[in-house]
């Protein structure tokens, strides 16, 4: 049987991509990855083969076709997790969803000011005042949900889920840019990154030979 295909952008700076990728490979979902480089002239030409929208990821799974990070998840959780993407109890389902989509329809701000680049190190790069309340925000959410439903668990629900998979391309932001945090996300933050696939991900970003210019610029300190 021929495995599905997980179209992705570069490892750096997808953050995207991250998110169902981290999902599929921590619960171990055999499949073949398409690497297509962002802002150059070949994705503009080959993007157009595997998602409707122009953009990754996409899924394609023999003769279904998914483009979008949170509808591969679910995707995903129902073909080959049998659930195991969502907490099992209704109640605390349905508020990991909703942190799911507030993850998905927003924070704005930091994502645009705090691009992904996973090679990236602290320096003197400073925000403004609307990312720094989404990053406010973030925080305040993670803690409510570790103490509300973390348990014994390391994660937002206790066991990794599809709620961390959104969430894991906030901590690579947050560590990228020297982000101030609590003692609740830099644990939550330790765990992700304790992740054999998240460790995978980010070691292949390491060796990426790509650089996005204007995300790489970013790398530089820029007046406070």
């Amino acid at each position: 049987m021929r495995l599905p295909v997980l179209v992705i952008g570069n490892k750096n700076y997808s953050s995207w991509s991250l998110r169902p990728w981290l999902l599929l490979s921590h619960f171990g979902v055999a499949f073949e990855e398409v690497r297509l480089l962002l802002d150059t002239p070949q994705f503009a030409v080959e993007v157009g083969r595997h998602s409707p929208t122009g953009k990754v990821p996409a899924l394609h799974d023999g003769d279904v076709h998914v483009w979008d990070s949170l509808a591969i998840c679910e995707y995903a959780n129902e073909r080959w997790l049998d659930g195991q993407g969502w907490p099992r109890e209704r109640a605390a389902r349905a508020v990991a969803r909703a942190a799911a989509a507030e993850m998905h329809s927003g924070f704005t701000a930091l994502r645009t000011q705090l691009p992904m680049n996973s090679r990236r190190t602290p320096d003197a790069y400073r925000w403004d005042a609307a990312a720094q309340r989404d990053i406010d925000r973030i925080q305040a959410l993670w803690r409510a949900l570790r103490e509300a439903h973390g348990g014994d668990g390391e994660f937002l629900f206790g066991g990794f889920g599809i709620v961390d998979a959104m969430y894991a391309p906030v901590a690579v932001r947050f560590d990228g840019y020297g982000v101030e945090v609590d003692d609740t996300t830099r644990r939550y933050m330790q765990a992700l990154f304790a992740l054999p696939a998240m460790q995978a991900w980010r070691a292949a970003a390491a060796l990426e030979p790509e650089s996005v210019l204007a995300t790489d610029a970013l790398r530089k300190p820029l007046p406070a």
